[in-house]
């Protein structure tokens, strides 16, 4: 979702490894020549092609000097990037539009990675077979994040009522393994790496994922899609450096797209999971290329008037106090 209060790494600097060796071939610009960069990142989806595009040497080729940065939450990112510390990152819509809706000017939202639709979602123990089989029970979830909001939405597409008919308490990503384990709770929502290790755990199955998720069969909407964001001043000021992250970017999607298995042996070092996890993981994203940013990014698309939709659903689940209109943070001109 949201990241959004997700993906947890310790903070780590890269520096372009795969370009080590390379620099004086030609091939690449001398590092005298390079655009200095930070990116706040994590182990979650939206931060592969960042990761894989520094360790195969697209954004050396681009140019760009990139410096990772790693961060346990997406407020924690959202922070750093306020603070002028990280210049570019990919956040969950949630965090992203909680600082919309008060008011904040100083980012953009300039791309769409994926579409994690299948890699996020809610398991349950055996026995329960539909959200009704959940009532007197309890789900745990990360607060406000994208599989907060998933578990939300699927409690009232049943006619039932958080905390009234089912409880719903906050677990983090990383402690609701251990909480499913020790009977703590009875279901819980999570995304991957936590989707994965659920995924074979014995005794648990999955009931729904995020194409359960009620604007998703409207507007192809998951409960926390990914933005690329980048920091106001820094593009205003670096546009055609931002220019050439956004195309070493969608250069990585699309390998993360067409030859998966290229990107395992790279993407496992940040995740820490194994081969087949790794692969089926890419596999189970929608890559999104840069030919298709165009239509992600039209302020009156599809994509955009989902974004909008889900502020509002926001709304109605106590989550903002306000919908901010979304479309004015949207800036395809990097593209």
């Amino acid at each position: 979702m949201t990241s959004t209060n997700r993906r947890v790494f310790l903070k780590n600097t890269l520096a372009g490894a795969g370009a080590i060796g390379l620099a004086g071939t030609g091939l690449f610009a001398s590092a005298k020549e390079l655009q200095k960069m930070a990116y706040g990142g994590s182990p979650w989806l939206s931060h592969y092609p960042t990761y894989l595009a520094i360790e195969n040497g697209l954004l050396k080729k681009e140019g760009i000097d990139l410096r990772w940065e790693s961060f346990v939450t997406g407020s924690a990112r959202l922070s750093a990037m306020m603070a002028g510390d990280v210049d570019l990152a990919g956040f969950g819509s949630i965090s992203t539009m909680a600082l919309m809706a008060r008011g904040v000017k100083q980012f953009y939202v300039v791309g769409v990675p994926e579409n994690f639709g299948k890699v996020e979602g809610l398991f349950v123990k055996e026995g329960i077979n539909s959200i009704a089989d959940l009532k007197g029970k309890t789900i745990g979830t990360a607060f406000a994040s994208s599989t907060h909001l998933l578990v939300l939405d699927l409690i009232a597409s049943s006619g039932l009522t958080p905390d009234k008919d089912i409880n719903v308490i906050n677990i983090s990503g990383p402690e609701i393994i251990a909480a499913m384990k020790s009977g703590q709770i009875d279901a819980c929502a999570a995304w991957t790496p936590q989707f994965n290790i659920l995924s074979s755990m014995p005794g648990v199955k999955l009931l729904a994922d995020d194409t359960s998720f009620s604007l998703y069969k409207e507007f192809g909407t998951t409960p926390g899609p990914d933005l690329l964001v980048v920091k106001k001043s820094y593009a205003e000021s670096n546009p055609e450096a931002v220019k050439s992250f956004i195309k070493a970017y969608f250069q990585s999607c699309e390998v993360l797209k067409n030859t998966p298995e290229k990107a395992v042996p790279i993407l496992k070092k940040l995740t820490n999971l194994n081969d087949a996890e790794q692969l089926q993981t890419i596999k189970g994203a929608e890559w999104y290329t840069l030919d298709q940013q165009k239509d992600l990014m039209a302020k009156d698309g599809k994509f955009v008037t989902g974004l909008q939709k889900l502020a509002e659903m926001l709304v109605t689940y106590k989550q903002l106090d306000s919908a901010p209109k979304v479309s004015d943070w949207i800036n395809p001109n990097f593209i």
